[in-house]
């Protein structure tokens, strides 16, 4: 009986450990549950550039890179220019492509870091130089030279700088453990790579399709070592891959405009299936068992959601017609958005539109809860990814003005928090704070500030 109880004393330690890492780590972008937090008390309902603000520290330069924490460290990424004037904010809003709205050159040398904010006193505690130089690209003007987010997995934080084609391993006192150049290369519009990398088990992987070699590689993340390299017929992609463990297998998922791609750990095809918009941004999730797939370029004429099952081979498109098949649960041709990632949280499948429009769908069937909803008058443009948590939907405008949603099929506006500063790049939320990010300052928020 003793040793019963001694076996499920130490199950239920395990357990609270693991409780306790998930909620204290947000490990890559979106964090390990693709925008869904653990729910935690002390998570902020409201906040402002002063209320329920544990501290805030300036990141010099320019990046969109998301923060990831992991235990009492919080990294992030920025490229700063010799030229000031490079950093000014962005006009806010959808670009055309093109010279005037689309890309631009770098007008001076660049500098790129990797900075560790400590987590309890918002101080630096350091900030290492990873290269110096002329960024080898043209950038949208709306972007950055540091949009990647960074990976970690508690032992190292791993870098992608696109524009110049680093990829990189730091421990987790800043020491640089292993470079690699991948080579930089940009697409037909040349806005500049964003697909961040992605740890998992002992692999590294980074995605980077382009108009010269489109790739997939996957890196023995001690050592640096590329364990395979993989072909792809792609031209442009800003798209996060996506370690997809599902009950039959793992798999790395890979959108794109030509096809969507899911490869096993050999970088051998497993399935593929066509029919995105032109620019591909939203990163693959699951949730449900399903695997949820969107783009949604607003000159496109079809702007997809493919919620996918398990197990498939081959080619899975849908033919003319088609709505479902038998890998594919449902499809709902004009749901897809152009730069934010969708959000499952609870039953429901949440859209987040470019300008300021929300709608809200049964995750598992793909039937509508409700339609097009304006979420506020006042709310105008989005690019970073809704999150969640405590029965609440989170979206941050680039005005920097967070609405916040009651969770649930109807719709109901219960806040709006400002921060008065652009604001591009998805929060990050771990040890019951929100992490997040402007154009000039980084913000641990939380309902236990002043504690």
């Amino acid at each position: 009986m003793n040793q019963r109880l001694a076996i499920v004393a130490s199950m239920a330690i395990v357990l609270s450990v693991s409780v306790r890492s998930a909620s204290d780590s947000w490990p890559q972008f979106r964090g390990s549950e693709a925008g869904v937090a653990s729910d935690d008390p002390a998570l902020p309902d409201t906040w402002s550039q002063t209320e329920n603000v544990v501290w805030k520290v300036p990141i010099p330069g320019l990046g969109w890179s998301s923060p990831v924490v992991w235990g009492d460290h919080v990294f992030v990424t920025s490229a700063v220019s010799e030229n000031a004037s490079e950093e000014v904010v962005a006009v806010k809003g959808l670009y055309d492509p093109g010279d005037e709205f689309g890309k631009t050159k770098a007008a001076a040398p660049h500098r790129w870091y990797v900075h560790d904010i400590d987590l309890k006193t918002g101080k630096v505690r350091w900030s290492r130089e990873m290269h110096a130089g002329m960024p080898l690209l043209l950038r949208h003007r709306k972007g950055s030279f540091a949009s990647e987010t960074p990976a970690t997995d508690g032992e190292r934080v791993y870098v992608y700088f696109g524009s110049i084609g680093l990829v990189a391993a730091l421990d987790m006192n800043g020491k640089v453990v292993w470079k690699k150049d991948v080579g930089a290369y940009n697409g037909p519009q040349e806005f500049a790579p964003a697909a961040s990398p992605i740890v998992h088990g002992e692999r590294l992987y980074v995605l980077n399709d382009n108009t010269h070699e489109s790739f997939l590689v996957a890196f023995d993340k001690k050592t640096g070592r590329a364990i395979w390299r993989v072909q792809r017929d792609e031209v442009e992609n800003w798209a996060t891959p996506f370690v997809w463990e599902n009950p039959l297998r793992t798999e790395i998922v890979t959108n794109g405009r030509r096809n969507v791609r899911s490869y096993d750990f050999n970088g051998k095809l497993l399935w593929q299936l066509t029919g995105m918009t032109a620019n591909v941004v939203p990163t693959p999730f699951s949730k449900h068992g399903l695997l949820f797939l969107s783009s949604g370029y607003p000159g496109g004429n079809v702007r997809p959601v493919f919620a996918v099952r398990p197990g498939a081979s081959g080619d899975i498109s849908l033919k003319p017609g088609e709505e479902s098949n038998e890998h594919i649960a449902w499809f709902q041709p004009r749901l897809g958005t152009y730069q934010t990632s969708a959000l499952v949280y609870g039953d429901y499948y949440y859209t987040l539109l470019d300008r300021g429009l929300v709608l809200c769908h049964d995750a598992k069937t793909g039937k509508q809860m409700y339609g097009l909803t304006r979420i506020s008058p006042e709310a105008a443009a989005f690019t970073a990814s809704p999150w969640a948590y405590n029965n609440r939907i989170f979206m941050l405008s680039e005005d920097g003005d967070t609405f916040v949603v009651e969770a649930g099929p109807k719709f109901k506006l219960l806040a709006k928090n400002s921060m008065n500063e652009m604001a591009l790049a998805t929060p990050a939320v771990a040890h019951g704070s929100l992490f997040l990010r402007t154009q000039s300052l980084l913000y641990r928020i939380s309902k236990r500030a002043g504690q």
